[in-house]
């Protein structure tokens, strides 16, 4: 179980798609990452844009801000990066276990796409509640605006009436 919960917190939002890093694949395949990198190279037709795309300077650097953010990190290695990091949607990760051919790869894939799935489900169940919430966020937003405004004017008349 602590497996599957080490794997979602690997799982990250990028361009709108969920993805994990070619690093922390090659962590979980049990294998190094140029390994991975190269196996995706010689099949690179099996790789579209939205099974795998390289992040930006701008992204890499949203990441490592990300990392500081979190309060605990058990996990001391290195964020640094020699060069930017490819990424891998539910996709990618499938095809991954076909050109890594091993049954540590085929296992894997397996436990990765269920937590997507599970994932997914959760936000489907949950989507009435988020909706809640964004129209709770902009009436509270509405509401500070229109408090925000009342003060101004009480601010103003006081001015005016005391120079």
């Amino acid at each position: 179980m602590s497996d599957l919960i080490e794997i979602k917190s690997k799982i990250y939002t990028i361009r709108g798609v969920q993805v994990m890093l070619d690093r922390d694949l090659a962590k979980v395949y049990n294998v190094e990452t140029r390994v991975l990198n190269q196996a995706v190279k010689r099949n690179l037709s099996r790789f579209p844009d939205y099974f795998m795309f390289q992040l930006s300077i701008a992204e890499v650097d949203n990441l490592r801000t990300i990392w500081r953010s979190q309060i605990v990190m058990t996990n001391k290695e290195n964020k640094g990066f020699r060069r930017l990091p490819y990424v891998f949607s539910e996709q990618g990760i499938i095809m991954l276990s076909a050109v890594l051919k091993s049954e540590i790869a085929i296992n894997v894939s397996i436990q990765i796409v269920k937590i997507f799935v599970q994932m997914r489900k959760f936000i489907s169940d949950n989507t009435v509640l988020f909706d809640r919430l964004d129209t709770l966020e902009q009436k509270h937003l509405e509401y500070k605006l229109k408090s925000d405004k009342k003060f101004n004017k009480i601010f103003d008349s006081l001015k005016t009436n005391h120079p």
